[in-house]
């Protein structure tokens, strides 16, 4: 099993290419599932959980070609995949595919609209929290689907067609939008979203739709309106950049000091996020090219945040966060209302010299002079990553196990990160 080795000290300067964003592919390439046409992505990233998405994938029977490097090239551009779905030959998803990764269930939503069914394995636990289905089953419901639940498959028909109507989620719901969005694009007549995520992949998708044929509008906003059509074609869609990438590596510049040009990456996709860095003492600046950002000097000043639902701080920037905390001069106080297990990483955090105490929903990081490197282990994708962004300030070496999390949700860390100056590198086996 793959682990980073990390000597900290080391102040970044450079550039740092930003990938497309992974919370946008996966739910792009499901959308493919809407039409017989093939739709084409360009900048999807090389991740572990696209490579799973693309087995679940073939297992309804979809083709996927992925484009080879054109001459003059590098490995920093995004791939170009082509996905058609002209012959779906099975409507169900197993267990063994879908318990690998929970966004693979959202497949139950084209299914359903295009195939009058479909039979999709619950997906089981997370390591962040039980994040349950069933806002996606009512807004399935809400669009005329017949649900049974059987030996732990949710089973959707919808044998006439989903027809329009009303879904209103009691609370922000990321994957049921995504969920909403697609089934409602074939629904016969009105649909309305009340109470929709907001979050840019949501409208990514929203505008992927549109290129495909539907009418969605609205997306962005909390109420969105989809008038159902007869049918989607294909269409040619750039993923929009990651901005939990682009906030994870301007956290590691703040942490280890130095300045680098976050390059694609968006300051409008996570400006909260960058408020809070400012606050930090941390110099943020939107250029032509990306964000350019730096730390020169001076240290780091403590804060106070609350996680939120788009455009407020997101949660896969948290344990980012409060790793870069644990230097601040002062102390600091987060609060994690959105996933209820998600502060895993302090434990961690804690055998690099980490001073945070848990009460509940709020941790209290109380910044200390020095973090010394030691032997850590990730436990889930966002949290893998601030051990990685703790250990690049650490004395001496860290060594960072079980990244199989990391290659889920960020491209060639190393890579982007040692080209930066920083002393990083993967040890296979």
């Amino acid at each position: 099993m793959d682990r980073i080795r990390i000597v900290g000290g080391q102040r970044l300067n450079g550039t740092i290419p930003i990938s497309g964003a992974k919370n946008a592919t996966l739910p792009l390439m499901i959308a493919s599932l809407l039409t017989e046409d093939t739709l084409v992505l360009e900048n999807v990233p090389r991740l572990a959980d696209v490579i799973q998405l693309q087995r679940i994938l073939g297992n309804h029977g979809v083709d996927i070609m992925i484009a080879g490097k054109r001459p003059g090239e590098n490995g920093d551009k995004g791939r170009t995949i082509h996905i058609s779905a002209k012959n779906i030959v099975d409507t169900t998803a197993p267990y063994e595919l879908v318990s690998k990764m929970r966004a693979s269930f959202w497949v139950v939503a084209p299914l359903v609209a295009r195939m009058g069914e479909a039979k999709v394995s619950m997906p089981g636990g997370c390591a962040i929290g039980t994040r349950p289905v069933d806002l996606l089953i009512m807004a399935l419901q809400a669009l005329g689907a017949d649900i049974e639940i059987e030996s732990g498959y949710v089973i959707a028909r919808a044998k006439k067609g989903l027809r329009g109507g009303e879904i209103v989620f009691p609370k922000v719901t990321v994957g049921g939008t995504h969920t909403a969005l697609m089934a409602a694009s074939l629904a016969r007549g009105t649909s309305v979203i009340e109470n929709a995520a907001r979050e840019p992949e949501v409208v990514d998708v929203a505008d992927c739709l549109n290129k495909m044929g539907a009418k969605i509008t609205g997306a962005g906003s909390s109420l969105i309106v989809v008038e159902g059509v007869a049918r989607l074609n294909g269409a040619r869609h750039v993923v929009l950049p990651d901005r939990i990438e682009t906030g994870t590596y301007a956290m590691a510049v703040a942490m280890a000091g130095g300045e680098v040009l976050l390059q694609n990456a968006r300051p409008e996709l996570l400006q909260a996020a960058l408020d809070v860095l400012a606050q930090t003492g941390v110099s943020v600046t939107p250029t032509n090219e990306g964000i350019r950002v730096a730390r020169n000097g001076s240290g780091l000043s403590p804060v106070e945040v609350t996680t939120a639902p788009f455009p407020g701080f997101p949660t896969d920037l948290q344990a980012q966060l409060m790793a870069l905390m644990t230097r601040a001069k002062g102390t600091s106080h987060i609060t994690e209302t959105i996933f209820e297990n998600r502060f895993m990483h302090v434990q961690e955090l804690a055998r690099l010299g980490a001073h945070i105490h848990l009460d509940g929903q709020v941790a209290t990081v109380e910044g200390v002079e020095r973090l010394k490197g030691a032997q850590v282990m990730a436990t889930d994708l966002r949290a893998s990553v601030s051990l990685v962004i703790a250990a690049l300030a650490a004395e001496g070496e860290t060594m960072v196990n079980r990244v199989y999390h990391l290659d889920r949700g960020f491209e060639r860390l190393e890579d982007k990160l040692s080209a930066c100056g920083a002393a990083i590198e993967r040890i296979s086996g």
